[in-house]
């Protein structure tokens, strides 16, 4: 049986929205080119994933509308733009599954998470495709049934 990944202190930042809004087909880990100054703000925290997507361009990944709040301290000398596009380190046989899902009609690229690998900072991203709004009270509902189901478990096992 496959274990379920517990949260580590590792990560950077979470797409939650993401898993509300899309249901996760496939994901993939990705290395993302990044400044010295951009590192040194992810390290303090400062990153945030929302609305953020993945675009191609000749043959190429790139991150948009990620945010990468610069530090007062360590980008002075800098002129930083924190939603600046960011390429992603893929391979090419990577770059064209993304590519191929990104085409079919509903599908979408998005970014989940954010999170140190040694120290490398790596991107998990996600083959998505959108919930219609009868699907996100559905996904609701279940989890409202399973919290209502577990508290129950739990008194009649006291």
């Amino acid at each position: 049986m496959a274990k379920k990944k517990a949260p580590s202190d590792n990560t950077i930042a979470q797409n939650r929205r993401a898993r509300h809004e899309f249901f996760i087909d496939e994901r993939l880990e990705a290395g993302v080119a990044l400044a010295g100054w951009e590192v040194k703000s992810l390290r303090a925290g400062k990153g945030q994933l929302t609305d953020s997507y993945v675009v191609f361009h000749n043959g190429e990944a790139f991150l948009h509308n990620v945010l990468i709040q610069p530090l007062q301290t360590a980008s002075t000398h800098f002129v930083t733009e924190p939603t600046r596009t960011r390429k992603l380190l893929l391979k090419a046989r990577e770059i064209q599954k993304l590519r191929e899902a990104n085409e079919q009609k509903g599908y979408t690229i998005l970014v989940l998470s954010l999170y140190w690998k040694a120290h490398l900072v790596k991107v998990e991203v996600a083959i998505a495709k959108g919930k219609q709004q009868h699907d996100k009270r559905d996904a609701e509902k279940d989890r409202d049934w399973a919290r209502d189901k577990e508290r129950t478990m739990r008194e009649h096992n006291k």
